[in-house]
């Protein structure tokens, strides 16, 4: 059903960007869908239709914004396995394995999480964002595993994108990484914006694109004379910015085992454990996984929290560094 919001400026709003203003007095609408609507030319700024989310308002303005109806998601259903380790009427916590990416995009329109999902029950996932994303409320990558929430209805999705956009989800990775991490645990607050050399990249800035935070602490650290130097890290994300990880472990000089991305090519290393080089060498996904992730349930308001242990081929490599290195 299509919704109608009107709203007047009071003085305290003065100068506001316009979709700060809406997501303010709407605190249910995600930053992010009110952006859209505004490009999508569904706001009226004093009766003239306004396409710039940045635009600035005054005291005394009114703004009509048209939220039209949900369109039903035309998606072919994809018979795949999901891990689910969480359901209940407002939405599905899934464990997602590398290698199958979130929704349809360029190159791949059938064989992903959402077509996975309408496989599933595709009349319980929310409808209220892209028509090709139902259900999705944040993404991982591709090559990377571990922990996704869905929603199952709108209210859950508005309420869960609200939680995200105000970073108080909780998020924690585990990677590991060649070489150590100096200082051994910190805190990387940079800009992370689309590299200039490559679209398909991201890259630290130091001043443009958005602001990203990872906190990040060495759990073990690998050194002997038969492997290279590498460490087991963990990452709790502050923010959510596309490859942030990946980004900032490469800015640290640090990159994650597997990413072909982000990392120069793996080479043969001197006197490295035979088994273990097999591994790396078969291993084409990036060390990379979402295992925990908490958040405050939409309906209940009871904290859920759960975690998701490494997958085989991860935890194969660190059984055999871990047996090298005694």
């Amino acid at each position: 059903m299509e919704k109608n919001i009107n709203l007047i400026v009071e003085e305290s709003e003065n100068n506001l960007r316009l979709d700060i203003f809406i997501n303010k007095r709407e605190k249910l609408i995600s930053r992010t869908r009110i952006k859209n609507l505004i490009l999508k030319e569904k706001l009226k700024l004093n009766n003239i239709i306004i396409n710039s989310p940045s635009k600035k308002i005054y005291t005394g303005d009114k703004i009509h914004l048209q939220i039209p109806e949900p369109k039903e998601a035309s998606l072919k259903s994809y018979n795949f396995k999901l891990k689910i380790i969480y359901e209940d009427d407002d939405l599905l916590v899934i464990d997602k394995p590398a290698g199958i990416i979130m929704h349809p995009g360029a190159g791949n329109y059938d064989k992903t999480i959402v077509n996975a999902l309408m496989h599933y029950n595709k009349d319980a996932l929310s409808t209220i964002g892209d028509e090709l994303r139902p259900g999705i409320v944040h993404r991982i990558d591709k090559d990377t595993s571990g922990l996704i929430v869905v929603a199952k209805n709108n209210i859950t999705h508005e309420n869960l994108s609200l939680q995200f956009s105000e970073h108080s989800i909780t998020r924690i990775y585990q990677l590991l990484i060649w070489g150590k991490l100096r200082p051994s645990s910190g805190r990387i607050d940079t800009f992370i914006t689309r590299s200039s050399k490559n679209r398909q990249m991201m890259e630290v800035s130091g001043s443009k694109g958005k602001r990203a935070i990872t906190n990040y602490k060495t759990i073990e650290i690998f050194e002997n004379d038969k492997t290279p130097t590498l460490s087991l890290v963990e990452c709790r994300l502050e923010t959510g910015r596309t490859h942030q990880i990946r980004v900032h472990m490469t800015h640290m000089g640090n990159s994650i085992m597997g990413d072909g991305k982000y990392k120069k090519k793996y080479k043969k290393l001197k006197d490295i454990d035979t088994s273990l080089e097999k591994l790396i060498y078969k291993l084409d996904r990036q060390f990379l996984h979402a295992q925990t992730l908490g958040f405050i349930h939409p309906k209940t308001n009871k904290e859920m929290l759960f975690t998701s242990i490494l997958p085989h081929e991860l935890e194969n490599i660190l059984l055999l560094l871990r047996n090298t290195s005694k």
